[in-house]
């Protein structure tokens, strides 16, 4: 396995990224795929490295391209666009949960409480049945006042929480649903850059926590503490780096068979509007494999910064290619068994959807089947509908197989979460 070395940067690299920092400070979220509307600055003003606007063309259509804003809150369970959503026959979708702002990722319990965490507004949310019995559910604030939760894993009777620099532990979480939970520190050596730096969290067959840490920009140089993924011991010693060349994943998980991490990983924006795409990759060699950032892109395109002197060849190819700047967020593998044969252990993705690209594209769940090699995939649309008319009316972020078999799907642009069911 490959240690966690501390960086070894020049002068004029700290520097950059200690501008970066200030530069972050108070202003929101940065990210390729994933960032608050942010006001397109005159073509005079230098943008720093972690903006999502480094690179942009100063002229033409790309000009005119900021990242989408969601609503302020929440939308109302009435107003939510079950309508225009579409699966596949003999599936139907409905409307899990609704009320949840910034709905992000999700972790469920045995006894089926649903936690849910957020990145804008410092909640995690958990979704109970009602106390009357009238089979609906009720959502309830378990914590406040967090910095971009947006990761959460449960076990053992424990929720674990991933800030932007931070990871706790919630014990017993089933009896304080009051918000009363005292938590433990687990991990805080991690960065602090706000571009990429919300964490999607899981625990793996080997009973390890993983953590990713995202690029600290769009397209940079990054030091040895970024754009890798982590694993370490449930109490948050013994980490160790497992994959490097990862720009930005916020979504992975183990293939029940081979047991292997397969996870998506968001491509750099600005070269073009079709290229590069967004990645399926699997990690077949833990501690080993590199996945190109930032010198090589999708498996076949060269940075046009950073690829000189090196070949595509060099890196872990992905197994599949999901679509050029559709923030592929999410993915889980089917591992109940409502859905038919087709989709047993295949792979849902959520793809968040597109904002620097004139026409969009994403803003729906697919589905990638592993091949007969265990290393490629095949893609497929799945649950569509999020986009209309070149507008975003939701925006899938994470997906989860309930423990009935269905598929839930959190949508940060409503803060509702819609559940999938086959056949009932």
């Amino acid at each position: 396995m490959t240690p966690i070395s501390q960086p070894i940067l020049t002068r004029s690299l700290t520097a950059a990224l200690a501008g970066l920092s200030l530069s972050l400070m108070g202003s929101g979220p940065v990210a390729a795929q994933e960032t608050p509307a942010t006001a397109a600055p005159p073509p005079s003003v230098q943008v720093d490295r972690g903006s999502a606007l480094y690179g942009r063309p100063e002229g033409g259509a790309a000009a005119k391209l900021a990242p989408v804003a969601g609503p302020p809150l929440a939308t109302a369970a009435a107003k939510l666009p079950l309508d225009k959503l579409k699966v596949p026959e003999g599936f139907k979708i409905e409307v899990y949960a609704s009320g949840l702002a910034n709905a992000r990722e999700m972790t469920q319990a045995p006894d089926g409480t649903l936690y849910v965490g957020t990145r804008t507004v410092g909640k995690v949310y958990a979704v109970l049945p009602k106390a009357d019995g009238d089979g609906k559910r009720e959502v309830k604030t378990i914590a406040t006042g967090l910095h971009r939760p947006n990761g959460v894993a449960y076990h053992d009777g424990a929720l674990y929480v991933a800030e932007l620099s931070k990871i706790w532990r919630y014990d017993d979480i089933a009896n304080h649903s009051d918000g009363a939970a005292k938590p433990t520190l687990v991990y805080d050596d991690l960065p602090k850059d706000e571009a990429h730096g919300w964490k999607f969290i899981a625990i793996g067959p080997d009973n390890k926590l993983y953590v990713p840490v995202g690029a600290p920009g769009n397209i940079v140089m990054p030091p040895d503490t970024h754009a890798q993924i982590r694993r370490m011991d449930l109490d948050g010693k013994n980490a160790e780096v497992i994959a490097r060349g990862v720009r930005n994943t916020v979504g992975f998980d183990w293939n029940p068979k081979t047991k292997q991490l397969w996870f998506t990983d968001n491509g750099r924006d600005w070269v073009s509007e079709d290229i590069p795409n967004d990645e399926l990759n699997v990690l077949t060699e833990p501690g080993k494999q590199h996945f190109g950032y930032p010198f090589c892109h999708q498996g076949t395109f060269t940075d046009p910064e950073y690829g000189w002197g090196h070949a595509c060849s060099e890196f872990t190819a992905p197994a599949a290619l999901l679509g050029p700047h559709t923030a592929s967020l999410g993915l889980r593998f089917y591992t109940g068994t409502q859905f038919p044969e087709a989709y047993r252990d295949a792979m849902f993705v959520a793809r968040h959807g597109s904002w620097n690209r004139t026409t969009k594209l994403g803003g729906d769940v697919v589905v990638a089947k592993p091949g007969s090699d265990g290393k490629t995939a095949a893609v497929e649309p799945f649950l569509t509908g999020f986009l209309q008319d070149n507008k975003y009316v939701g925006r899938p972020v994470d997906v989860l197989v309930a423990k009935d078999g269905s598929l839930l799907v959190s949508d940060d642009y409503n803060g509702a979460i819609y559940r999938v069911s086959y056949g009932r």
